[in-house]
């Protein structure tokens, strides 16, 4: 294991909750909004109200919203095909969301993104990216903007345990290491790629962070399920990014509950085991999370039930608004397209 390499992995279940009520409870809030808001989703689409497969990021929410609570509002991100609690978690409107997965013109994008390429850039959102690795380059460009203009802008990468091997990370992490670009390489590590384990496919001992080693940046390797070890990680390395020392690659161990996308079906029974999906349920982010913050007399669970309460039913409305949205006009399908 390489020297440079950091293992963080401190419990929600643990210890107390070295983090400020009202931010814990914005993380726990937005962590319970991307599991309801993509409950829907798979409700959505099993009515056919939706085109298209989505990928749902059920069980990965630490990892998300733990990265965002250290960013400030104008920090870059790009995020994945499964990247609907990155868009969450940096701000995104869960009623806009649920738009442009329709295909409505209230959508982010009119609904010309679909669910796998929602952007806004007022949030700093680049885009989400069908294309597996596709916005290591994309964050690596924005590091570059944000330091050439002096806004101490940072940029986040969210990517898959799959996107490590391609090409694209080689030449990004490289560049960003080269010129000490502000990013923030953040590997989702939920151990498969679509169908097939990660370890079967993937050339490193044991952490896919020890790949940082030869890019001469620091690696951590985080439990994903943690929000408070992620959380903590991520201000460490934004402030070391802001303070132009360079990149980072974080590696959040994680997992997704649900199959790749939509129509998997039952994963269990083709390349994961019940046994294996059954540990990892039992590290479930938000009631770890829940848990940990009743210890620490911020919430008790009459409090908790009426959180999920008010956001359940702000997920409800957001599906109403998109029902209602009328689909573009034919005319446009030229309009705002540019690649």
């Amino acid at each position: 294991m390489s020297e440079s390499l950091e293992l963080i992995t401190t419990s929600s279940d643990e210890g107390t909750l070295p983090l400020p009520e009202p931010l814990c409870r914005e993380i726990y809030e937005k962590m319970l909004t991307i599991r309801r808001f993509e409950e829907a989703v798979l409700e959505v689409y099993t009515q056919g109200l939706m085109r298209g497969l989505a990928h749902l990021y059920i069980g990965q929410e630490a990892s998300a919203v733990g990265i965002c609570s250290a960013l400030n509002d104008d920090d870059y991100l790009t995020s994945t095909h499964r990247g609907h609690g990155h868009l969450i978690a940096k701000g995104g409107k869960v009623d806009r969301m649920m738009a442009e997965m329709m295909g409505k013109v209230d959508g982010y994008n009119r609904g010309k993104g679909g669910t796998m390429h929602i952007a806004d850039m007022s949030l700093g959102i680049l885009g989400a990216n069908g294309i597996v690795g596709g916005g290591m380059g994309m964050a690596t460009g924005a590091a570059l903007s944000g330091k050439m203009r002096g806004t101490g802008q940072v940029a986040v990468c969210f990517f898959g345990d799959g996107a490590i091997n391609q090409g694209a990370f080689l030449e990004s992490a490289n560049l960003a290491s080269v010129w000490s670009l502000p990013v923030l390489f953040v590997c989702e590590n939920n151990h498969y790629g679509e169908y097939t384990a990660a370890k079967d496919v993937t050339a490193v001992r044991e952490h896919v962070a020890e790949r940082a080693a030869g890019f001469d940046m620091p690696a951590m390797v985080v439990d994903g399920n943690d929000a408070v070890a992620v959380h903590q990680t991520a201000v460490e390395m934004v402030e070391r990014a802001r303070a132009g020392e360079g990149p980072c690659l974080i590696e959040n161990k994680t997992y997704r509950y649900r199959g790749h996308h939509v129509g998997d079906g039952d994963p269990e029974k083709t390349y994961r085991t019940q046994e294996e999906t059954d540990t990892w349920l039992a590290k479930d982010p938000i009631p770890r999370f829940a848990r940990r913050m009743m210890k620490a007399g911020m919430v008790d669970e009459a409090e908790l039930e009426s959180i999920d309460t008010t956001i359940t039913k702000r997920v409800e409305d957001a599906v109403a608004f998109a029902n209602e949205s009328p689909y573009p006009e034919a005319g446009e399908v030229t309009d705002h397209v540019f690649a």
